[in-house]
């Protein structure tokens, strides 16, 4: 799709991802709070996981889409990727956030601290600077430190999603694999997935409002159209 499709897209989406937002949340909420069982192990401290781990597949997520855009930014030389890029950094730091926040939460009752150093939560608060730094950098479209700070912080991406399996981590393996069934149980698999969706929907109403938003001051300032 070309940028003028996208635009169109990012239109028709803004509307609705609102709507599906405000509509999908106290239902996901209800079913995490209510409806899905105690942990066998951890009781109700499970629950804190249906925000924890939504955030943090976004954060990753949204920060990998944003290294496409920045790479499409600098070799095509296209205002408008670099836009979609820095519409996506602040829910993508926001929820980086937030799953620092729900992960200490959880590891303070579960590991007994805190915080650790170790690899996967040192991986992630790196995630963190990275989209700060990124924000700090921008000053517009076609910005090339943010585009390239973003496309080099794409190496801790990796490290953040296999960082559990090269080194020794108090935080967990992955409950979620491409060839094999998801190993936790489907009780509490339904409620991740609507949280999952909640998060979905909250981001690209977001994202659309900030592109819109950001599109318009470029014009502003550049005089100029996408």
């Amino acid at each position: 799709m070309n940028p003028a499709q996208l635009k169109r897209l990012f239109n028709a989406i803004k509307p609705t991802s609102l709507w599906f937002f405000l509509i999908s949340a106290p239902i996901a909420l209800f079913y995490a709070l209510y409806i899905s069982p105690p942990d066998y192990l951890h009781g109700d401290l499970v629950r804190i996981l249906y925000v924890h781990v939504p955030a943090a597949w976004f954060a990753v997520g949204i920060y990998v889409i944003m290294g496409f855009c920045s790479f499409a930014s600098l070799v095509l030389r296209s205002s408008f990727y670099s836009l979609c890029a820095q519409s996506l950094a602040l829910p993508g730091c926001v929820l980086t956030v937030i799953c620092m926040l729900t992960g200490a939460i959880w590891g303070k009752p579960a590991w007994g601290t805190w915080w650790v150093w170790d690899a996967r939560l040192t991986s992630v608060v790196v995630l963190f600077f990275l989209y700060v730094g990124y924000i700090n950098f921008c000053d517009g479209a076609l910005n090339k430190a943010a585009s390239v700070l973003n496309v080099v912080g794409l190496i801790n991406v990796p490290i953040i999603k296999w960082s559990v399996d090269w080194w020794f981590t108090l935080h967990q393996p992955s409950s979620f694999f491409l060839t094999k069934k998801p190993a936790i149980a489907t009780e509490m698999l339904v409620p991740l997935l609507l949280m999952t969706v909640v998060f979905a929907s909250w981001t690209l109403a977001v994202f659309t409002r900030r592109f819109f938003v950001n599109m318009e001051e470029f014009q502003r300032r550049h005089s100029g159209i996408l």
